[in-house]
């Protein structure tokens, strides 16, 4: 009996944390955009074996320093191998984000900085995203990720 007293206070008291917003329950949009930083955080250690975990087995990425479209893990490995080489220290800073969620697929359009160090320069390129994601289980994976610079205005 004061069992189950105890079970309906806990529930009761969950109940109102979630009206007054003491609870915060991540969307689907959260998750996308906390994945988003994972993935930033994990290129930030400018190992390819951080990052790939983040690319489903079939995912396709059109990165910003290649000319060819990468379809399968070892290329998308040797995109990153590359990418490290030739921008040392590279980290990414994500700026405005538009996600948007169909059912268990979510899309994140945007811009990112991408930043590094050439010749003892700091350097820096910003660039415009387009991740799609599928939902498998837990886990937001990359599908389809399509980079470039920014384009320059007309001088």
């Amino acid at each position: 009996m004061i069992r189950t007293f105890l079970g309906r206070c806990l529930a009761s008291l969950i109940v109102c944390q979630l009206l007054m917003g003491g609870i915060a329950l991540a969307g689907p949009q959260e998750d996308v955009a906390a994945t988003s930083i994972k993935w930033a955080a994990a290129l930030g250690e400018n190992d390819p074996d951080k990052v790939l975990p983040f690319y489903a087995q079939d995912a396709v990425l059109w990165g910003t320093l290649s000319p060819t479209v990468r379809s399968n893990p070892a290329a998308l490995r040797e995109y990153f191998v590359n990418a490290f080489k030739a921008l040392p220290g590279l980290k990414v800073a994500f700026g405005e984000q538009l996600i948007r969620i169909y059912g268990s697929t979510a899309v994140n359009t945007g811009y990112y900085t991408f930043s590094f160090v050439r010749d003892g320069e700091a350097k820096t390129l910003p660039a415009r995203y387009s991740f799609t994601y599928v939902n498998k289980g837990k886990n937001w994976m990359i599908v389809d990720h399509h980079s470039s610079a920014m384009p320059q205005p007309p001088k």
